[in-house]
C-alpha cells in the first residue's frame, strides 16, 4: 500500500485517503443520485407523459407558440439545460479555482437543483410552460454541482484508489436512489391508503426528492475540505471575473501539451453521448413505444440501479487486470450491441434482459470514465475544478447532441426505434478514439500513475496489466 500523500492548499494540507473525507464525498452521490433516478429516469417522465398531452390525450403540446410532440419537448428541454451548463461551466469552475471557493459553488448548484425538484410539486397540465423551465433549472443544478463534486476525486484520493473510490461513489448513488424510489413507489401505488390522489402523490415524490438531495448533501458539506480562499498576500489584480477567465486560459494552454488527455476527451464525448441519451430516454421509449405499465417501468428502473452497482464494481476490478481503456473498450462494445437489440426489443422478457445489460454497463462506463480522466490529468494540479469543467463540458455537449438527434430522428421518422439504432454511430466513434490510446501511458510527460494500456482485448486470454504503474 502506497503511503498517504497530501495536496497542499492555502488553508493547509489535505490528507489523501482519509476515510472520513472519502466516505463523506461518496455521500454526495447518495444525495444527488435521486435526481437522475426519480426525475430524469422514472417517476417524472411517466408523470410528464400524462400532463404533456392535448385535450384528446395525444402526445402533442403547444409550447411558446410551437406545436410538437410532448415526448420531443422533454428531450429538447434536457438538451437546452445541458447546453446552458456547458456554456457557463468552464467559466464557473475556473472562477472557483481562482477564488478558492469550490465547495461554495458545489453548494449553490446543489441547492438550486434541490429547490427546483421540490418546485416540480406544483407541475400540472395547466402550467406546462413554467414547469418545463423549473425542470431545466433542476437539470442545471444537478449537472452544475457534479463538476465540482468530481473535481474532489484527485484531491482526496491517491491514484491507485481512483477506480475503487469512484465505483464506491456511484454504488452509493445507486443504493440511495433506489431506497427513495421504493418509498416514492409505495406512496404512489398506495395513494388511496394514504388518502391522496395519485397525481398529488406523484408530485409529492418530487418534493421528497428535493428534500432528500439537500438533506443528505449536508454530510459531504460537513466533511469535505473547507474552501481555502485566495492565498494571503495574493498580488493578483482585477476582478474575480477576469481572473476566472485567465485561469481557464491557463488550463486550455496546458491541454495543448497533453495529447492523451485530448484523445480521451474526444472518446468520452462520443461514446458517452450514446450512454447518456439512452439513460434520459429509456423511460419515454418504454412508455410510448412498448406501452409498458407504470409498475413495469418502475421495476425496470430498479433493475437498472441494482445491476448498476454490480457493474461499477465488476469493471473496476476488470480495469485492475487489463487496464482502464481496455475495460472501457469492452463496455463501449457492449453498448453497440445494446443499440441493435433496442431496435428489435419487444415488451416482455427481452426488454427486462436488455435493461439488465444496460444497468451492468451503465455504472461501469460512468465510474471508469471519471477515474480514468483523473489518472490522465496532471498530478496534484491546483486547477482540478477547471480540468473537470472540460470533462463536464464534453459530457454536456454530448448530451445536447445525443438527445437533440434522438428527438429529431424520432420526430422525422415517426419511430423512436430508429433513434435508438442511430446511437450506434456514437459508440463506434467512441471505440475508435479509445483505440488511439493503444500502447500509450495515460498521463503525459510523467511516469507516475501512468496507465500503459493496449487496445481492446483479443479473444484469447490476456496477461494482467496493472491499471497504474508506480
Amino acid at each position: 500500500m502506497a503511503p498517504i500523500s497530501t495536496v497542499t492548499a492555502a488553508a493547509g494540507p489535505v490528507e489523501k485517503d482519509n476515510k472520513r473525507i472519502t466516505r463523506g464525498w461518496t455521500f454526495y452521490d447518495w444525495a444527488n443520485s435521486v435526481y437522475p433516478l426519480v426525475i430524469t429516469s422514472s417517476v417524472f417522465p411517466i408523470y410528464w407523459g400524462t400532463q404533456a398531452v392535448d385535450a384528446q390525450g395525444r402526445d402533442i403540446v403547444n409550447f411558446l407558440g410551437y406545436t410538437l410532440p410532448g415526448s420531443s419537448l422533454l428531450t429538447y428541454a434536457i438538451s437546452f439545460a445541458f447546453l446552458l451548463i456547458a456554456i457557463v461551466s468552464p467559466f464557473l469552475t475556473s472562477l472557483a479555482d481562482y477564488s478558492g471557493r469550490k465547495k461554495l459553488f458545489l453548494q449553490v448548484f446543489c441547492y438550486l437543483g434541490a429547490a427546483s425538484c421540490a418546485g416540480l410539486f406544483f407541475f400540472t397540465k395547466d402550467n406546462l410552460v413554467p414547469s418545463t423551465f423549473v425542470f431545466i433549472a433542476a437539470t442545471v443544478g444537478f449537472s452544475g454541482s457534479i463538476v465540482f463534486y468530481n473535481s474532489y476525486l484527485p484531491e482526496i484520493s491517491s491514484e491507485e484508489k481512483f477506480d475503487s473510490l469512484s465505483a464506491r461513489g456511484f454504488s452509493m448513488g445507486y443504493i440511495g436512489s433506489v431506497i427513495l424510489l421504493v418509498l416514492c413507489l409505495v406512496l404512489i401505488e398506495g395513494h388511496e391508503m394514504f388518502g391522496l390522489e395519485k397525481a398529488f402523490a406523484t408530485r409529492l415524490s418530487f418534493l421528497l426528492t428535493g428534500v432528500w438531495w439537500a438533506g443528505f448533501a449536508q454530510i459531504p458539506f460537513a466533511t469535505l475540505p473547507a474552501d481555502p480562499g485566495r492565498p494571503a498576500g495574493s498580488t493578483s489584480e482585477g476582478s474575480w471575473v477576469l481572473n476566472g477567465f485567465r485561469e481557464l486560459g491557463k488550463v486550455w494552454a496546458e491541454l495543448e501539451h497533453q495529447p492523451n488527455l485530448k484523445r480521451f476527451l474526444l472518446a468520452y464525448f462520443t461514446y458517452n453521448m450514446g450512454v447518456q441519451t439512452v439513460m434520459y430516454v429509456a423511460t419515454i421509449f418504454g412508455d410510448k413505444v412498448l406501452n409498458l405499465e407504470t409498475r413495469e417501468l418502475i421495476i425496470t428502473i430498479l433493475l437498472l440501479q441494482i445491476v448498476g452497482v454490480l457493474g461499477a464494481y465488476l469493471f473496476a476490478k476488470l480495469s485492475e487486470h487489463i487496464g482502464n481503456t481496455r475495460a472501457l473498450s469492452w463496455a463501449v462494445f457492449i453498448w453497440m450491441l445494446i443499440c441493435v437489440a433496442g431496435y428489435f426489443v419487444q415488451k416482455g422478457w427481452s426488454f427486462f434482459a436488455l435493461a439488465a445489460v444496460i444497468g451492468l454497463t451503465m455504472g461501469a462506463v460512468q465510474s471508469l470514465s471519471r477515474s480514468t480522466y483523473s489518472k490522465i490529468m496532471p498530478e496534484n494540479s491546483p486547477n482540478n475544478a477547471a480540468y473537470f469543467s472540460f470533462f463536464d463540458v464534453v459530457e454536456k455537449l454530448g448530451i445536447v447532441i445525443g438527445t437533440l438527434s434522438f428527438g429529431l430522428i424520432g420526430q422525422i421518422t415517426g419511430s423512436m426505434r430508429n433513434s435508438i439504432l442511430s446511437l450506434i454511430v456514437f459508440f463506434i466513434l467512441g471505440l475508435g478514439f479509445l483505440l488511439t490510446l493503444r500502447g500509450k501511458k495515460l498521463r503525459d510527460n510523467t511516469s507516475a500513475g501512468a496507465d500503459a494500456v493496449p487496445g481492446p482485448p483479443p479473444a484469447s486470454p490476456v496477461t494482467s496489466t496493472p491499471a497504474t504503474t508506480k
